[in-house]
């Protein structure tokens, strides 16, 4: 999957945006200012894309794939980084971009989750 396709998908999600974090030479997935995603690369210099999953989740997917490994310079238990010159399918990427949003989200006030809520309602209507 290409790196602007990742932002274009992940952006088709309620609340949800993307920026570059010069220092980190990286391109953040973020629902508000939690960030559920990043675009980057390894100290090889391979492009991955990091997300968060649950860990039984992450656990899962590493097993059933070499490109799948704990993630890069973050928490190893929660994050997992795809190698995204691998084999790891486009459908599997969206799914895991897709649980890593769920993720964040559910851990927002439900306050919050609700105008998120109301917010994708009102673009589907209009």
């Amino acid at each position: 999957m290409k790196e602007t396709d990742i932002c274009t998908y992940a952006e088709t999600f309620s609340s949800a945006h993307t920026d570059f974090k010069a220092e980190w030479g990286a391109t953040r997935l973020l629902l508000d200012d939690k960030m559920f995603g990043m675009l980057g690369q390894d100290k090889s210099g391979k492009r991955i894309l990091t997300v968060k999953l649950k860990p039984e989740d992450g656990e899962l997917l590493r097993e059933q794939y070499a490109e799948i490994v704990p993630g890069y310079y973050m928490n190893k238990v929660h994050w997992n980084s795809i190698d995204l010159a691998g084999q790891v399918s486009d459908e599997t990427i969206k799914i895991m971009i897709q649980k890593s949003y769920q993720l964040i989200l559910q851990a927002m006030t439900k306050k919050r989750q609700r105008e998120i809520a109301e917010l994708a309602s009102d673009t589907t209507t209009s």
